[in-house]
C-alpha cells in the first residue's frame, strides 16, 4: 500500500511541486518523519543509505519558511540551514531543496570550500532564506561577519555519522551552538556512534527516534557478487569487461591517482569515463558529475569522496576495483546502486592476498555471498555486465572528455604588455633570459651616459644588490662600482662601471625585475 504526500499533511504547494516531478508516493522513512517534522519536532531520523532522506527533511523545512509569508529577507540571516559533509552532497542537496522553494518563492544556496568565497559572500548579502553548508567554510564566513544564524529556525545535520568520520564535529558542535535553542532541529544518520549520540543529547530536545532499518543493513534488492582473480592483469581485464556495459556504473578505487588513471585508461580503449576524485577544482566535478548525470559518460570512477555525494538514478552497477578498509564504505559505496526502490549490482575484485580482509570485511558488513574465481571472458562476467556498448573513437568522444581551450594566444594584460615592450615584442620564454643579459650590458653604458638622477639609481641599484648579495666584498670592488655609475667623461673608470653593472644585473636580473 502506497502513501501519498499528501496524506502525510505536505501542503498543497509542494504536492504540487512533487508531483511536477513525478514523486505521488513517499518512501518509508519519509511515512515515518513527515507527521512529526511538519508538526514542528526535533527529529532524529536513521536509515540506510538511498532510503529517501533528502526529501524527508527538505519537505518541512521548505514548509515551515514558506508559510511565514511576513517574514523579511535579510542579508547574511538565512532562516533554514543544512550541514553536510561533502561538497558532492551538498550540491545534491540544494538541487531537491530548489524546485520546492520555488513553489514558495523562497531562495538556496550552497557554501563550501575549494571555491572563491566571494560568489557566496555576494549572494549572502543580497538575502537567502535557506543554506546547503560544509562545516569548514561556514565557520570561516561566520567568522568574518558574513553570515549570522540568529534567525535560523530549522536546522538539519546530515550524514552525521559521516561528519564524525572527517573530523568534523568540534566544527558542527561550534555551528549548532550558533542557532537558536528553541529553533527545530533534525539529524538524519546512518549511525548513532563516533561522537553523533553527543549531539543528540546537546542539540535535539526530546526528539523522536524514526529507524527504517538497522544501522548497517544492506538493501535488499542489491545483489552483492565477489570475483577472485589470479593477479593484476586479470583484475585489469575484467575491471575493463565490467565497464563496458550499456547502463551507467561507479568503478571505487583507493587513491586519487589511480581514478584519475583508470578514467584515462578506460576513455582510451574506447569506454568513455570521467573521474571524482579530491584533486579535481570545483568546476571540473561539477562537469563531470554534469556528464554523469545526464548520460553523457555512462562510467564515473572515483575515491570514497562520492561515495555519499553522488545521487544519480539508474546506476546499475558498483565496482569495488579496490575493496574499502571497512566495512561502513562498503555499504555506502554499495548504496550508489539500488537507490529508492531499484535493483542493482555490486561487485568487489579481490586480489589472492586480499581475501582475507574482503572475508571479514563482509561479515561485518552482514553480506553472505560466495566468492567466484573468474576471468574476464567468464560466463558469469559475461551475465553480469549484459549488453556491450558500442566503443567510441577519441573524435567521438562526449565533449566533456574532450581537451578543455586553453588560454591561447597572448595575455593582453598591463604588466604583460610592458614586458612585451621591453623585449622588443619577441616571445620565448626560453630566450628571455639571453634577451635581458644582453640589454642589461647594452644599457649599462647608456645609463652612464644618462643623467645625473639615472646615474644615482644605477648606483643605488648596484650597492642595494652587492650589499644583499656579498656584504663582505672588497673595498674597492665598491669603488669601482661607483666609478661605473659616474657620469660620461669620468675615463676609463667609466667603461669598466658600465661592465660592472652589468654583471651585477645578470647576476641578480630576477630579483631586479621583481624589484621594478
Amino acid at each position: 500500500m502506497t502513501t501519498t504526500f499528501s496524506t502525510l499533511g505536505v501542503p498543497y504547494p509542494l504536492v504540487e511541486a512533487l508531483t511536477e516531478q513525478g514523486k505521488t508516493s513517499a518512501f518509508p522513512i519519509q511515512v515515518d518523519t513527515l507527521p512529526d517534522t511538519l508538526a514542528g519536532r526535533d527529529v532524529l531520523g536513521r536509515g540506510k543509505t538511498g532510503s529517501g532522506k533528502t526529501l524527508a527533511f527538505a519537505i518541512p523545512m521548505v514548509a515551515r519558511i514558506g508559510m511565514r509569508t511576513a517574514a523579511r529577507r535579510r542579508a547574511g540571516h538565512p532562516l533554514g540551514l543544512v550541514l553536510a559533509p561533502t561538497r558532492e552532497l551538498a550540491s545534491q542537496i540544494l538541487a531537491t531543496i530548489e524546485p520546492l522553494a520555488k513553489a514558495y518563492g523562497l531562495t538556496a544556496m550552497t557554501i563550501f570550500g575549494g571555491v572563491s568565497q566571494n560568489p557566496q559572500v555576494a549572494t549572502l548579502r543580497r538575502g537567502v532564506d535557506i543554506v546547503v553548508a560544509a562545516p569548514g567554510r561556514l565557520e570561516d564566513l561566520m567568522k568574518q561577519g558574513h553570515v549570522s544564524l540568529a534567525d535560523v529556525e530549522i536546522t538539519v545535520l546530515d550524514e552525521a555519522d559521516h561528519m564524525a568520520d572527517l573530523g568534523f564535529l568540534p566544527g558542527v558542535t561550534r555551528i549548532l551552538a550558533a542557532t537558536p535553542a528553541n529553533g527545530q532541529r533534525l539529524l538524519f544518520s546512518a549511525t548513532l556512534d563516533n561522537g553523533v549520540d553527543k549531539l543528540v543529547k546537546r542539540f535535539l530536545s526530546d526528539p523522536i527516534l524514526h529507524s527504517v532499518d538497522e544501522a548497517h543493513s544492506p538493501v535488499v534488492d542489491m545483489t552483492h557478487h565477489v570475483f577472485d582473480v589470479a593477479g593484476v592483469d586479470e583484475k585489469k581485464a575484467l575491471v575493463t569487461r565490467l565497464a563496458s556495459g550499456a547502463g551507467r556504473r561507479i568503478l571505487f578505487l583507493r587513491t586519487k591517482h589511480q581514478a584519475k588513471k583508470l578514467a584515462r585508461t578506460l576513455t582510451a580503449a574506447g569506454i568513455p569515463a570521467v573521474d571524482l576524485q579530491g584533486n579535481l577544482s570545483q568546476a571540473a566535478r561539477e562537469r563531470n558529475l554534469a556528464a554523469f548525470g545526464d548520460g553523457s559518460v555512462r562510467v564515473l570512477v572515483a575515491t570514497d569522496v562520492a561515495a555519499r555525494g553522488v545521487h544519480v538514478d539508474d546506476i546499475e552497477l558498483v565496482v569495488h576495483v579496490d575493496p574499502p578498509t571497512e566495512h561502513k564504505a562498503y555499504l555506502h559505496r554499495s548504496g550508489r546502486t539500488a537507490r529508492a526502490g531499484a535493483s542493482g549490482d555490486v561487485v568487489t575484485v579481490v586480489l589472492p592476498e586480499q581475501r582475507r580482509d574482503t572475508a571479514a570485511l563482509l561479515r561485518k558488513a552482514s553480506i553472505q555471498v560466495q566468492p567466484v574465481a573468474v576471468n574476464a571472458d567468464s560466463p558469469a562476467v559475461a551475465a553480469l555486465v549484459g549488453e556491450v556498448a558500442p566503443r567510441v573513437a577519441a573524435a567521438d568522444m562526449p565533449a566533456v572528455l574532450r581537451p578543455q581551450p586553453q588560454g591561447g594566444g597572448r595575455s593582453t594584460g598591463a604588466n604583460a604588455q610592458r614586458k612585451r615592450a621591453a623585449r622588443g615584442g619577441q616571445g620565448g620564454q626560453g630566450s628571455q633570459g639571453g634577451q635581458r643579459r644582453q640589454r642589461s650590458t647594452q644599457d649599462a653604458p647608456r645609463t652612464a651616459r644618462g643623467t645625473g638622477r639615472g646615474t644615482d639609481v644605477a648606483a643605488h641599484r648596484t650597492e642595494g644588490h652587492r650589499s644583499a648579495e656579498a656584504p663582505a666584498a672588497p673595498r674597492a670592488r665598491r669603488g669601482g662600482s661607483r666609478r661605473a655609475s659616474a657620469p660620461a667623461g669620468s675615463g676609463s673608470g667609466g667603461t669598466g662601471g658600465g661592465m660592472r653593472v652589468g654583471q651585477v644585473v645578470r647576476q641578480n636580473g630576477g630579483g631586479q625585475r621583481r624589484g621594478r
